[in-house]
């Protein structure tokens, strides 16, 4: 049988990322909901399924009906790929090397905008989270409420949740209300110089319209 980890104690840097009890949660309504566990649909797929992601990905929905997101799990297991996604314990391990592959090479420079606007976001309440991913870094409290993303070589896009607020100053709507993403304004920010009282203020206004 295929276990997750409960979360560790964290010592870690970051936080594990809400999305994995999510996976956890969908893992373990798997039998209930499709017949058979992880661990069969995999030995189907692997004794039975076609020999590519695409194609088997296309043969559960098909041929055994399971649903996009649970046809896209059994297809990164069967693979040895997706551990990270339900496993705390894995997350964590994973979350620092996301950001240094994020700040390496061209981007190296970055690395102290980075941290310093990570740590700025934690100075906002004790429920902040931390939880990266490949190509960002979203900070939670209920919701994500802010992202950091290296946006080019030389700049980095700190993105804030705030709806259809009108901004001001440095401010730039990303387009994002209207599409209907979380992430709905930025502000770019290219030196340590740059992350001032405003960037402070528009991220206390984030964190407080997550308020649960």
């Amino acid at each position: 049988m295929i276990e997750t980890a409960p979360a560790p104690p964290n010592t870690s840097t970051y936080d594990v990322h809400p999305g994995v009890s999510y996976v956890q949660a969908m893992l373990a309504n798997l039998p209930r909901k499709t017949g058979k566990s992880l661990d069969e649909w995999v030995e189907v797929v692997r004794v039975s399924g076609p020999a590519t992601d695409k194609e088997r990905h296309a043969w559960l929905k098909t041929v055994h009906k399971l649903g996009n997101t649970y046809a896209g799990m059994v297809v990164e297991r069967a693979a040895g790929r997706g551990w990270i996604d339900s496993d705390p314990n894995a997350y964590l391990l994973a979350a620092p090397v996301y950001v240094d592959a994020m700040y390496a090479g061209p981007k190296a420079a970055l690395r102290p905008i980075f941290d310093e606007l990570a740590r700025l976001g934690r100075t906002l309440g004790p429920d902040v989270k931390v939880c990266p991913c490949e190509t960002i870094v979203p900070l939670y409290r209920e919701h994500v409420f802010a992202q950091i993303r290296p946006a080019t070589n030389s700049r980095i896009d700190l993105g804030f949740a705030l709806k259809d607020l009108t901004g001001a100053g440095r401010l730039i709507s990303t387009g994002g209300f209207a599409k209907g993403d979380r992430i709905t304004h930025r502000i770019p920010i290219a030196s340590l110089a740059e992350i001032d009282e405003e960037v402070r203020e528009w991220l206390t206004v984030a964190y407080e319209m997550d308020r649960g």
